[in-house]
């Protein structure tokens, strides 16, 4: 299986790659920024939306169906323990959601380290209450601050975690 998605992707664009990356609950940005600018040679600009639109997508059918599809899967003693070691590990690292609301879970998903971005600010979000209407726009810009701190990180503008990746 894994053989044959390494394959696959080694196969398709960069572009494809970059959308995957971006779209993926682990990479999200951080990955698909820096593969984009320094492994695709895709300018910074066209990397930059397409992984903001690539990341943002998920943000959509998390919000809305995490907790029709948590509620049903709990049923089962294997996805209720996987849920229940989700959603815990998730009220943890959502402090900051809990504290200080929309603020927060715009900064949350704004920084850009492991453990946070948009799909962990998703489940915060739902987790913490956070009203739709309000969430969307608020993982939304929380993810343009992420891609602008990761495109200036990766173009070498500033130094990330005491590494620069100019080039």
């Amino acid at each position: 299986m894994r053989q044959k998605l390494i394959e696959l992707l080694s196969n398709s664009s960069h572009e494809v790659v970059t959308i995957i990356l971006a779209m993926a609950p682990v990479s999200e940005l951080r990955g698909a920024i820096p593969y984009a600018i320094v492994v695709g040679n895709i300018p910074w600009q066209q990397a930059y939306v397409m992984a903001v639109i690539a990341n943002f997508i998920p943000v959509i059918p998390i919000l809305f169906l995490i907790g029709p599809v948590s509620e049903y899967m709990r049923r089962w003693q294997t996805f209720d323990r996987f849920f229940n070691w989700l959603f815990t590990r998730t009220r943890r690292k959502g402090k900051m959601i809990e504290r200080f609301e929309v603020l927060g879970l715009i900064l949350f998903v704004a920084i850009p380290l492991p453990i946070t971005g948009a799909w962990t600010g998703s489940l915060a979000a739902f987790l913490f209450g956070v009203r739709r209407r309000i969430a969307l726009p608020a993982i939304f810009l929380g993810i343009c601050i992420a891609g602008v701190i990761v495109t200036l990180a990766a173009t070498g503008l500033i130094a990330f975690w005491g590494i620069t990746t100019s080039y």
